[in-house]
């Protein structure tokens, strides 16, 4: 982008003194990772491609339905009807409103076998999911080689938020141990919009101020606050924990489980299992073997399968498979087993 484009597009911003044109053009030469194109994500990557970030990769495993219209801002009606994945359809409408930075649409499963590549080149990490499994991944992957995140979580009316630098503050184990969590998903007590929209805003405004630079600005503490009820905390993020394996360097859990453990994952009151069992799926070959027995579906990037038994399958060309209507590992596996094979 030419100097006289980039004065203009981004003036309002550059009047701002904390960011100026120093800052701007910092911006342009910085790379983020998003990991989760949902409710979050889609915020944080609508401002970080309107703030002017140079590179703005993300990655999500899902596609889009009618229920994520009403809070996950960059989708619409064709998206959900199309089943279109959430990382395409982000980037056909981000790529419509700064054409001047690079953008990198990922569709796959953030796994302890693909984190270490999506972070390559990278130099800031945004937490857009909805589950602390794949948060210890990144909180583990990114304090493994020195890269900040930005931690945001939000349900029902409440959302936290915090900035977590390698060698400057303890990581996310150290504030929530993996067996802490509440268990409580927006899929099952829902939640609000607005609270989505200021969690992912305070983490964008500590992306863009590590961004560019000015770290005395940074807010160093952990935030937490319920909008409906009228609250707001704010905790001093804590000293490392001398007990935490990932602060101390010596070894990273959630990089260390072994491939087999990563095979079933439930998606939490989606009555839907993850099962990755191949390493792709060719859908014009699997289309043709699944329409002798089930109603087939599919656009360029998956196939939907429903199966007799009531349930539906969903197969993705990096391997994956959602088996949807059940919550039950047995049971998905049997299906996966009856049409896929193991």
């Amino acid at each position: 982008m030419h100097a006289d484009e980039t004065s203009n597009r981004y003036s309002r911003q550059m009047l701002f003194k904390p960011i100026g044109p120093d800052g701007q053009r910092k911006l342009a030469e910085r790379s983020v990772l998003i990991v989760g194109m949902g409710a979050l994500g889609t915020v944080l990557a609508n401002h970080m491609v309107r703030a002017g970030v140079g590179t703005v990769r993300f990655v999500d495993r899902d596609y889009v339905e009618a229920s994520n219209l009403q809070r996950q801002m960059l989708y619409d009606e064709d998206d959900a009807a199309e089943s279109i994945p959430k990382a395409v359809a982000a980037r056909r409408r981000l790529a419509k409103i700064n054409s001047g930075i690079k953008l990198e649409d990922i569709v796959a499963d953030v796994s302890p076998g693909n984190i270490e590549n999506l972070l390559e080149g990278i130099d800031l990490a945004l937490d857009g999911t909805d589950n602390f499994q794949t948060r210890y991944i990144l909180n583990d992957a990114c304090y493994k080689h020195g890269i900040p995140f930005v931690y945001g979580g939000s349900v029902s009316s409440r959302g936290m938020s915090a900035i977590f630098v390698p060698g400057h503050t303890a990581c996310l184990r150290c504030l929530i141990q993996p067996t802490e969590g509440s268990g409580e998903t927006c899929d099952t007590i829902g939640v609000i919009a607005p609270i989505v929209d200021i969690v992912a805003s305070y983490q964008a405004v500590e992306a863009i101020k590590y961004l560019v630079g000015d770290h005395a600005a940074r807010r160093k503490s952990l935030v937490t606050m319920d909008v409906w009820h009228n609250h707001y905390y704010e905790m001093k993020l804590p000293p490392s924990r001398p007990d935490c394996p990932v602060c101390s360097g010596s070894h990273y859990p959630a990089l260390e489980h072994d491939e087999a453990g990563n095979d079933f994952t439930s998606l939490c009151g989606r009555e839907t299992i993850q099962i990755r069992a191949r390493s792709s799926f060719d859908l014009a070959v699997w289309r043709e073997k699944l329409e002798a027995v089930s109603i087939v579906q599919t656009n360029p990037f998956l196939l939907k399968a429903e199966l007799p038994e009531g349930e539906r399958l969903v197969l993705f060309p990096d391997g994956r498979v959602l088996i949807q209507g059940t919550e039950d590992p047995v049971r998905a596996k049997t299906l996966y087993a009856r049409y896929i094979g193991l």
